[in-house]
């Protein structure tokens, strides 16, 4: 059995989201019929709602039900920008971090390609923090003209976990709506939609035990949205299509375990993390720790996160070799028509290219236990040794 290092990609589900999911699998049901089953299906949905609202904090009218992170990221930005601008010519800019998802980025870049909107980018410091005073500097003397700000809660790369609720009051300050990507956070940080007083929030099911393909949107009653896609108009007319009775039902239940258990889970997880981060420290290799970590730290990054940064190594042999060795993680790099690419959170943190070459993510879930960290730390040596001779250096 591998060592699956690789929550932050994708969590095994839960078992109680399993049965849920084949429980409600065997009912027949669309729940926009109106006869007995369809009524049926549709209580279902709309229990299941009130279940994942009050798990974090939002009303049911508030929460949006989708594909997953990434329409809901593309419904909030897209959505927003076209709902905005249309009232008002000027707000075609969006104010957006460097360290975002590649569905928020490329969504974005998509947007100015078009000629549909303008971007301003939130630098980071060192750690993948964004401060209120870059938040504020990027909306500059023009605010009029922002039509959002988008931040994410959890970076998925190296865990930074960011302030959101003050970048909110920021943003609030200036008359602009902000959205958060809150997919690495939700049912691993405590996470209150009202509390923090964003106005959009996205999460999806499969980082939190729940199934594939289902996700929602956060969104204030007062959020100004257009659809992206027409027909049946069945969430609050922005998002249509034949709702996934059983994955609603799944991520219901899912969210609802995560969030029950989470003081818990978050001390066990940072402990496993923490040794696992340590042990590679010792090892002598030269690795050191992206984004800023302190062992205990429960608040400031993931608890199930660690980062590191080989020396002289390229990140992908690294994989290769771990998941030879029976360890399955993850690199900072994305690939783009077949050639690794550095990670764009490592060089917006202000590392160089080398640096961001030689990252491994690793990150621990539900499912981690210390064997799972033993035998990451029993096959890095072999695996450096092996990737640096690759790579030229003895």
């Amino acid at each position: 059995m591998n060592a699956y290092l690789d929550h932050a990609a994708t969590t095994p589900m839960l078992p109680a989201a399993i049965e849920a999911v084949a429980a409600q699998s065997a009912v027949v049901g669309n729940a926009s019929s109106l006869h007995t089953s369809g009524r049926a299906a549709r209580r279902v949905v709309e229990e299941s709602r009130e279940s994942i609202a009050a798990a974090l904090g939002a009303r049911p009218s508030e929460v949006i039900l989708t594909s997953g992170g990434t329409e809901s990221d593309n419904l909030a930005l897209q959505g927003t920008l076209a709902a905005r601008s249309a009232a008002d010519p000027r707000r075609r800019r969006l104010v957006v971090s460097t360290i975002e998802h590649h569905a928020v980025i490329d969504c974005v870049e998509h947007l100015v390609r078009s000629g549909r909107a303008e971007v301003s980018w939130v630098e980071v410091d060192r750690c993948g923090h964004v401060t209120p005073q870059a938040l504020t500097a990027a909306i500059g003397d023009d605010p009029e003209s922002v039509a959002l700000v988008s931040v994410m809660w959890a970076n998925n790369e190296v865990g930074t976990v960011q302030p959101v609720a003050e970048l909110a009051a920021v943003a609030h300050a200036h008359g602009i709506p902000i959205h958060t990507d809150a997919v690495q956070a939700v049912g691993h940080l405590p996470v209150d939609f009202a509390g923090a007083g964003v106005d959009l929030l996205t999460l999806t099911g499969h980082k939190l035990g729940g199934p594939l393909g289902v996700g929602a949107l956060l969104a204030t009653r007062a959020a100004e949205i257009s659809p992206l896609v027409f027909g049946g108009g069945q969430e609050r007319q922005l998002r249509s299509g034949t709702l996934d009775t059983p994955a609603v039902r799944g991520l219901a239940v899912a969210l609802e375990a995560a969030t029950a258990g989470l003081a818990e889970e978050q001390r066990r997880l940072v402990a496993l993390r923490d040794r696992l981060v340590r042990g590679a420290l010792d090892l002598d290799y030269g690795i050191t720790v992206s984004g800023c970590w302190q062992e205990g730290d429960a608040a400031g990054r993931l608890p199930g996160n660690a980062h590191l940064l080989v020396p002289d190594c390229e990140g992908d042999s690294l994989l290769y070799l771990l998941d030879a060795a029976g360890v399955e993680c993850s690199t900072g790099s994305a690939c783009q028509a077949g050639v690794p690419q550095p990670s764009h959170v490592l060089l917006a943190m202000g590392y160089s290219e080398a640096q961001a070459r030689g990252a491994l993510r690793l990150s621990l879930g539900h499912t981690s236990t210390d064997a799972d960290v033993d035998a990451f730390l029993a096959a890095l040596p072999g695996a450096v040794e092996r990737a640096r001779r690759a790579h030229g250096v003895r």
